[in-house]
């Protein structure tokens, strides 16, 4: 009997071994005149010749592309199991993933919209519409997937958070939203109309499928909250979680299946 179990063990580290595959590679941002790494991981029935659908997953403040490779390997058998590609771009040390009116150097949006994406679906075997693309991220990658799910729908058809930043505006002195924002004070109008709090004006109802999860200990909470709340106002279907955790990879790595999952059902729904 050990020696099926240890056999069994060595078939499935091989099988493993031989599944999901993992790119890093190096694109280009004409609009920041750089280049820029990011994670591809191809599921293991990935041939070049069936097109997948495609998630992009966003890591937080001070992270970068490869975030979520490291803290959470398990991205891969997610990969395998639903058969869809995952992309994990380099965001930069607080972009927020959008176009900073105050640096120039600082141009995210623009880049994960015209510049990842079609280099995304020129060099890999993908669904290039809404239909086989989603987005979601953690913390400021959760502000970072929702902001721009919510303003290019027509690139993305569905958009997650988790523990995102969904309302910069209450916390004006952190994590570099000043330099690239100005500070609240002297440019209130960057910041209004840069959170994902006040783009709900772009939503309609069933146009986007959201999913919002955020741990009850976290300091962004309250925001989620809020925005749970606004959404319902406004007759916006979505899935929203909210459990006891912190602004921890322990909880994000909790939570990550259950994203994937509802992308996955996004993608297969008829």
């Amino acid at each position: 009997m050990k020696k099926i179990i240890l056999a069994m063990g060595f078939f499935l580290l091989g099988y493993l071994a031989q599944a999901a595959k993992v790119d890093t590679v190096l694109t280009r941002s004409n609009v920041m005149s750089k280049q820029i790494k990011a994670v591809v991981i191809r599921p293991d029935a990935y041939d070049g010749k069936t097109e997948l659908p495609v998630v992009y997953l966003l890591h937080g403040y001070s992270g970068n592309y490869a975030d979520w490779i490291k803290q959470v390997p398990a991205i891969q058998q997610m990969a395998d199991l639903y058969q869809f590609m995952i992309v994990c771009p380099d965001g930069g040390f607080g972009s927020w993933y959008l176009d900073s009116p105050e640096d120039p150097s600082f141009q995210y949006e623009t880049y994960v919209t015209k510049e990842l994406i079609p280099w995304i679906d020129q060099h890999y075997k993908t669904i290039k519409n809404r239909k086989g693309r989603a987005i979601t991220g953690l913390s400021m990658g959760g502000h970072g997937a929702l902001y721009l799910a919510f303003r290019h729908q027509d690139l993305f058809g569905a958009a997650g958070s988790i523990s995102g930043g969904v309302d910069i505006r209450p916390f004006p002195n952190n994590w570099d939203l000043a330099k690239r924002l100005g500070t609240y004070a002297a440019h209130p109008d960057n910041w209004e109309k840069n959170t994902v709090t006040n783009l709900l004006y772009l939503l309609e109802p069933n146009q986007l499928a959201l999913m919002i999860d955020c741990g009850t200990e976290d300091f962004f909470y309250g925001v989620n909250l809020k925005l749970h709340q606004k959404l319902l106002k406004r007759n916006i279907p979505h899935d929203y979680i909210a459990r006891p955790g912190a602004h921890t990879w322990t909880y994000w790595a909790n939570s990550i299946p259950y994203q994937l999952l509802f992308m996955h059902r996004f993608f297969t729904a008829k």
